[in-house]
């Protein structure tokens, strides 16, 4: 189910290879278009070490090659889920012909699955953070994932059978940034069947996964709908260029919303004032500064659904106070007042000097100290927290220094002087849409 680094099937099973038909991709596909998309859906990225996520799979192969054939700067990295027995001949199967090409290959291993939640999700989370922290230690400040146009038709087939709306029918962002790192998707314009032809125009061996023909997947589902739909002219391309025009319209409504937060939005620490202008906005543009906004309060990686925003937005319209994804919503009189819920933070604690619920706090460290949740009990302690002019509620749930039962500080609230909190994602991030890909 898985290529730009995600795995595949023992070479010696799965593993095909197709000979030399000439310069071409295919039946006839000249390979120089292909290269010449793939380079341009890098931008910028071919001016510097470049690392590239492979799995051995077929278009994660035909990408290292183009970028072989281009003569880049790239770096290769295979991520060894350990999930089957398999994966790690198929990591070293590329880490050989990675070595026949002269490219340096590294293979990381993930071993932290702990059979709770979404394999899927844990495997990819571990994939994005496993390549970033390696990209790093090698010195590639960009990394290119091989997913294809068929990829792009076949999330929207699926996500438009969950009935998602605008941000999730958009297409796959080409480029982001995560982890400090430039992310591109080079291949997003590339076929997956003009890629099998790069492969076959040079006899390479790939890896075939065989969950690529299990029905109980709803992206393999998905590709076998795509198969009975092109007739009608519900092709691979044609669905892939209505995910790109929703991304467009989506990226204009990023570009409002900017305005908007730019316009309305006030922060004072961890708290942010959204001005009374709010209700005149667009419904849309309402519900994303209100995501955008939650978001930044209480970092995660998926916001709340659709119809949660809906009745949240309803309650302030309507002057009344709310809750959603431990966040506190007030209106006020000088609009509504956002900050973290105070019961969501309660039992997060971690050693000074590790992030606390997206803060970061400097100052005089000691051994055993740690960060948690200012609460009652420490704001009491805490004489000149009105001085602030910040919510109680809002200083509630600020970080503070405990060493065991004792208060050494609160920056938010006034509180050792020596000490400072500051977000790890900045207010620029609520201005600019930064906050997802």
């Amino acid at each position: 189910m898985r290529d730009a680094g995600r795995g595949g099937n023992p070479l010696s099973r799965h593993a095909q290879r197709h000979q030399c038909t000439g310069g071409h991709a295919g039946a006839g596909v000249p390979v120089a278009p292909v290269l010449e998309r793939f380079l341009t859906g890098l931008g910028d990225a071919v001016n510097a070490p470049l690392g590239l996520a492979v799995s051995g799979g077929g278009d994660s192969m035909a990408m290292l090659y183009l970028a072989v054939d281009a003569g880049l700067q790239v770096q290769a990295v295979t991520v060894d889920h350990g999930l089957r027995a398999e994966s790690a001949d198929e990591a070293a199967m590329v880490a050989r012909v990675c070595a026949g090409l002269g490219v340096a290959h590294a293979t990381l291993p993930w071993q932290g699955w702990d059979h709770k939640g979404n394999l899927q999700d844990h495997a990819r989370r571990a994939r994005r953070r496993l390549i970033a922290e390696w990209a790093r230690q090698v010195g590639c400040a960009a990394v290119a994932l091989a997913h294809s146009q068929d990829d792009l038709a076949e999330t929207f087939l699926m996500r438009l059978a969950r009935g998602a709306g605008l941000d999730g029918l958009s297409a796959m962002s080409a480029r982001w940034t995560e982890g400090g790192i430039a992310w591109h998707r080079p291949l997003l314009t590339v076929s997956r069947a003009e890629l099998r032809g790069v492969l076959t125009a040079k006899a390479v061996v790939w890896v075939d996964d065989p969950s690529n023909a299990l029905d109980r997947f709803d992206r393999v589902k998905a590709r076998k709908a795509l198969q009975v739909l092109a007739p009608l002219g519900l092709s691979s391309p044609r669905l892939a260029d209505v995910a790109r025009h929703l991304g467009d319209a989506r990226a204009a409504l990023d570009s409002v919303t900017d305005t908007a937060a730019q316009a309305l939005l006030q922060i004072d620490g961890g708290a942010v004032l959204i001005g009374s202008g709010f209700a005149r906005l667009p419904d849309e543009v309402q519900r994303r500064l209100l995501l955008r906004v939650l978001l930044w309060v209480a970092p995660t990686d998926y916001g709340p659904r659709g119809p949660a925003l809906l009745r949240l937005r309803q309650a302030l319209l309507a002057g009344k106070a709310a809750t959603l994804a431990g966040c506190r919503f007030v209106p006020t009189r000088d609009g509504i007042v956002i900050c973290r819920e105070a019961k969501a933070v309660a039992g997060l604690v971690a050693p000074v000097g590790q992030a606390w619920d997206g803060w970061q706090l400097c100052g005089p460290a000691a051994p055993g100290q740690t960060i948690r949740a200012l609460g009652a009990e420490g704001l009491a302690q805490c004489p000149d927290w009105r001085a602030t002019g910040r919510p109680r509620a809002a200083l509630l749930a600020s970080p503070s220094v405990w060493q065991d039962a004792r208060l050494i500080a609160a920056p938010l609230a006034q509180f050792g002087p020596e000490w400072r909190a500051s977000r790890i994602l900045p207010p620029e991030a609520l201005i600019h849409c930064a906050l997802s890909h």
